[in-house]
């Protein structure tokens, strides 16, 4: 065949690009195993956060094996049903009605007796997704520990969600205030809560981002709400 033909040239071309896509595809599979074992480690890593729990890179499947004892998945009357927790896909549940999401809880014994219960929260920050994980006290309203992250918040600015003096201001709030359903709110500095709820300071220069930070405890929290109930009447 003529080299210096069309028709060499776009054999050549077609012949070039099914190798190549071959190639990709064949290293596409090979390392989604890797892929997705490296996210499913930084997830627990995550959810190790919000329990004050930082573990080693090489321990962190062994100490989420170690404290996270159960996990299970409720409804919005605090039901179990059926499920992987760990693969509930937060972003699309937390779009739904209260009623039709299923949501994951992460229960956690640090010591014989001393349980924490951890719910994801997933929201909308300035540029990008943010989400969370909330541990609460097994008395169902106090909350233990916090844990933020974002996909692309600016730095200096919304970014500090994810910064210990963020989400330290969250030990020891509460989620039921006089027997009443109140997730904490994130205000501006100085600013009192609406309606009594539990608050922390907002970041400065981040309004944005600390406003998805307190909308997405209010969407996503209140599912659990039933489920919160049902801890608090144990202790009584």
């Amino acid at each position: 065949m003529n080299k210096q033909s069309n028709t060499y040239t776009i054999i050549y071309i077609i012949v070039l690009v099914i190798v190549v896509g071959a190639g990709l595809a064949f290293t596409a599979l090979s390392l989604k195993p890797l892929q997705t074992a490296n996210a499913d480690a930084d997830k627990m890593k995550q959810i190790l956060a919000s329990v004050h729990v930082a573990p080693d890179k090489a321990d962190i499947i062994t100490d989420f094996n170690k404290y996270i004892t159960d996990m299970f998945i409720i409804n919005d009357k605090g039901e179990r049903i059926d499920g992987n927790a760990f693969n509930v896909n937060i972003a699309g549940e937390s779009k739904l009605a209260t009623d039709a999401r299923k949501m994951p809880v992460y229960e956690c014994t640090l010591a014989p007796g001393d349980v924490k219960y951890i719910l994801p929260v997933y929201g909308a920050g300035l540029w990008g997704p943010i989400w969370g994980y909330i541990a609460v006290d097994s008395d169902g309203s106090t909350i233990y520990g916090a844990y933020f992250a974002h996909q692309g918040e600016t730095p200096g600015l919304g970014a500090e969600i994810e910064k210990p003096s963020f989400s330290d201001q969250f030990n020891g709030l509460h989620l039921f205030k006089d027997n009443q359903f109140l997730p904490v709110n994130v205000v501006k500095a100085g600013q009192p809560s609406l309606h009594g709820e539990d608050t922390v300071d907002a970041i400065s220069g981040g309004t944005i981002t600390s406003k998805g930070v307190a909308s997405m405890i209010d969407n996503c929290i209140t599912g659990y709400k039933a489920f919160l109930e049902t801890l608090s009447s144990k202790q009584n």
